[in-house]
């Protein structure tokens, strides 16, 4: 598709192109008579000029009253006889848009034949001959200015340099090609000499051969001999041997740098080129993101935290307060000989001093040499996702598919890259945000990605969490291709799901091999500078994020029909551009298992209820501290780091994505491979309870030669499981072949002249 519209696009240039190259010649045709007519006419048309209206006056010129005005303002007024260049400029230019000259700068062609015309004007203006004003006015005003300040030896000088200026920096003629020239000439010469001395010498040795007497008759045949040899070599040297030079093969890397001349770098948004990215009005501003400082408050948490340590023999030689929008930081430095063990042990009674709900002691600061007692605030601050999608750390994000989370303890926006991670599991409570966090997520994306480069597979079991993203169906989703629903609420569909992201999976590292790639973004970099030929089967590989947000419902009906492609996926799929972003609110062991946890690095846990649910996801304690409602913990492998997740409602969402809706989309969502349950079990089907429209789906099978299911679905506007429940039939009444996998099935009928013989046979 993509090609097809990068050849209109070329098509309708090249048809611009045509139209003003042929404008242009006949531009210059017409000026350059008129110019010329004007040396013969212009002592007549002289008293006329200015007088265009005047219908009563008439003109001797070529093209009349026209062609007398241009020709007065360009020779009489401009250039004089010089004129006559930019003529040749206008049909230079004509003839390299007509012809597409690849080579031909326009640009230098002008800017010397400008060069020339002055330079011409000048000369001209010096000289008188049958025209007054052979250099126009330009150069004589020129020239007079020139020769009132340095004379007219100056003048000539200037115009020598300006010769010599020309000859050496356009014409390449410089004194080593004039000495060359000159010396070859004179080794030419020597070389004649030479020749004919060596001649001279050949014809006295064969006539003092002839004086010797018989008895030395074999050395003179010898020493005619080698005069023969002699006088073949010197009519060698006189014939001028021609070369031949072979046109060395285009490698790759030039055929596909003239496509890039020709056509420019393949760009996957042209389809979409008129796109518009949600603007931040869409989003709701909370306030201005900035934190409000009690100080009452730092204070009196600082004195608690102090007197409570000291309670139990711990004294604090410095203490710093890192506030953020929910929570405070307050960094403790012991003194000397306490051990940090035992402020650990004190956590649930610093809790009880402060009477808050949520305190977690970081005992040590990684890197740091303090220990860190987060405190919740009174008055939290609300993160607004507007505040963090216009933060200068997301913008300005260098990375494939950028996310931004939320703020931290700092007040820093947190910006991750989700190809890093490559995939994320999400756990939480119900009602501690884990939602919001799928919506953080999606709505990061969807402002930083064009359609063309990002796809999404969605899941919800619980069939309303993201089903407002419906509307952006023909822009950011992808499905299987009989599926009626861009949102996959059905178990099985799931099921089905997973098994086609395989397949595609399986798809594109086929692609990668054959085109010696590594990665997807070395892939597509290679694709975009048209190194990989689409005719191979090779595309633009949008990534693909699937996103489950209730996965433990899906393991609790479907168990290992879903756990095992995910797992093949987690572990296979990053460098294909396939990321898995699993969310639950029941991290327990069965469901998050030890083959699930090990190939997904990145985790982010909500508050949930107990010790032993934090350490299932974080493999620490920490998630049942927090304070819910966004508060969360996000690893990738090393420490963990306390966020407050950015909140985005439900009606932001939907103003985004109707706002993404109602722009020009593709015609369809992003299409999967097809799938369906190898382990159906195709009986007898009678012919009576065949589908009605059986023979002309045969007939569409048999003349496309493809026994696929949504081939039927196109052609004959059917539904996924009409179009499914035929090719069983089919495939039971032996028109085609089993199911094999990513494949098309096989069509046993060759002709439509066999399947009506075929069906004839069978009634």
């Amino acid at each position: 598709m993509s090609k097809k519209i990068n050849e209109v696009h070329y098509k309708k240039k090249r048809s611009r192109e045509i139209l003003f190259g042929s404008f242009l010649l006949i531009i210059s045709f017409l000026l350059f008579i008129s110019l010329l007519s004007y040396f013969f006419t212009w002592e007549y048309d002289q008293s006329n000029i200015n007088k265009i209206l005047d219908r009563n006056i008439d003109s001797k010129n070529v093209l009349k009253k026209i062609g007398a005005e241009i020709s007065h303002i360009f020779i009489y007024e401009g250039f004089g006889a010089s004129s006559l260049i930019f003529s040749l400029l206008l049909s230079i230019t004509g003839l390299s848009l007509f012809f597409e000259f690849k080579n031909l700068s326009l640009l230098n062609t002008w800017s010397w034949g400008i060069f020339y015309t002055i330079l011409l004007s000048l000369v001209l203006s010096q000289i008188r001959l049958f025209f007054p004003f052979l250099g126009g006015t330009v150069g004589h005003e020129v020239s007079n200015f020139i020769i009132d300040y340095t004379g007219t030896i100056g003048f000539w000088s200037i115009i020598l340099f300006l010769t010599l200026f020309s000859m050496v920096i356009h014409f390449k003629i410089l004194p080593k090609k004039i000495e060359a020239n000159f010396w070859d000439q004179e080794k030419k010469d020597d070389e004649n000499d030479e020749t004919h001395s060596d001649r001279l010498t050949n014809e006295s040795i064969t006539s003092n051969i002839v004086n010797l007497d018989n008895s030395k008759i074999d050395y003179i045949e010898a020493l005619d001999n080698s005069t023969n040899y002699d006088g073949i070599k010197e009519k060698g040297e006189d014939v001028v041997m021609e070369i031949s030079k072979n046109k060395e093969e285009e490698t790759v890397e030039d055929i596909s740098g003239n496509l890039v001349e020709k056509y420019g770098e393949f760009d996957p948004t042209l389809e979409l080129s008129g796109f518009m990215s949600p603007n931040l009005e869409k989003l709701k501003d909370y306030g201005s993101g900035s934190i409000k400082i009690d100080e009452k408050e730092l204070e009196s948490n600082k004195n608690t935290i102090i007197e409570t340590l000291r309670n139990y023999k711990i004294e604090i030689a410095k203490i710093k307060a890192n506030i953020g929008p929910t929570v405070t930081l307050y960094e403790i430095v012991p003194a000397a000989g306490i051990r940090i063990s035992k402020i650990k042990n004190l956590e649930d009674d610093i809790a009880l001093s402060l009477s808050a709900l949520g305190i977690r002691i970081i005992a040590p600061i990684p890197g740091k040499g303090t220990v860190g007692i987060e405190v919740p605030n009174n008055n939290p601050t609300i993160v607004s996702m507007k505040s963090v999608i216009s933060s200068q750390r997301f913008q300005n994000a260098e990375m494939e598919l950028p996310i931004a989370f939320g703020k931290t303890i700092s007040n820093e926006t947190f910006t991750v890259d989700l190809v890093k991670m490559p995939h994320l599991l999400m756990a939480g409570a119900t009602g501690q945000g884990k939602s919001v966090g799928l919506n953080v997520i999606l709505t990061s994306l969807l402002y930083k990605k064009h359609p063309s480069e990002v796809k999404f597979i969605l899941v919800d079991p619980k069939k309303v969490e993201l089903n407002i993203y419906n509307k952006i169906e023909r822009h950011y989703l992808a499905k299987l291709p009989n599926s009626e629903e861009s949102i996959i609420t059905d178990n099985k569909k799931v099921i089905y799901t997973l098994n086609s992201l395989c397949i595609e999976m399986d798809n594109r590292y086929e692609l990668l091999k054959n085109a010696m790639c590594r990665n997807i973004r070395e892939y597509n970099q290679k694709y975009k500078s048209r190194k990989l030929n689409p005719d191979n089967g090779h595309r633009f590989l949008p990534y693909i994020v699937l996103v489950v947000d209730e996965f433990a419902d899906l393991i609790m009906s479907a168990g290992k029909e879903v756990e095992t492609p995910i797992a093949r996926l987690a572990q296979l799929a990053r460098a294909i551009g396939i990321h898995l972003i699993i969310a639950t609110q029941r991290p327990s062991v069965n469901v998050i298992t030890g083959i699930i946890k090990a190939n997904f690095p990145a985790r982010i846990a909500f508050r949930v209820t107990s010790k032993i649910d934090s350490r299932t996801i974080l493999d620490v304690s920490g998630a049942d501290q927090l304070i819910g409602r966004g508060d969360m913990l996000y690893t990738q492998g090393n420490e963990l780091i306390r966020i407050q997740c950015a909140f985005v409602d439900t009606p932001e969402v939907e103003k985004i994505s109707e706002f993404i809706g109602s722009q020009k989309g593709y015609q369809d969502a992003h299409l999967l491979p097809e799938f369906s349950g190898e382990d159906n079990e195709i009986g007898e089907i009678n012919i009576e309870d065949r589908d009605e429209l059986f023979e002309d789906a045969a007939k569409v099978i048999v003349i496309a030669q493809q026994g696929s299911a949504s081939l039927i679905q196109r052609k004959l506007k059917l539904g996924y499981n009409r179009a499914g429940r035929i090719i069983d039939q089919m495939e039971a009444a032996g028109i085609v072949g089993p199911f094999e996998g990513s494949k098309a099935r096989q069509v046993l009928i060759p002709d439509l002249n066999t399947l009506e013989q075929y069906i004839k046979n069978e009634s």
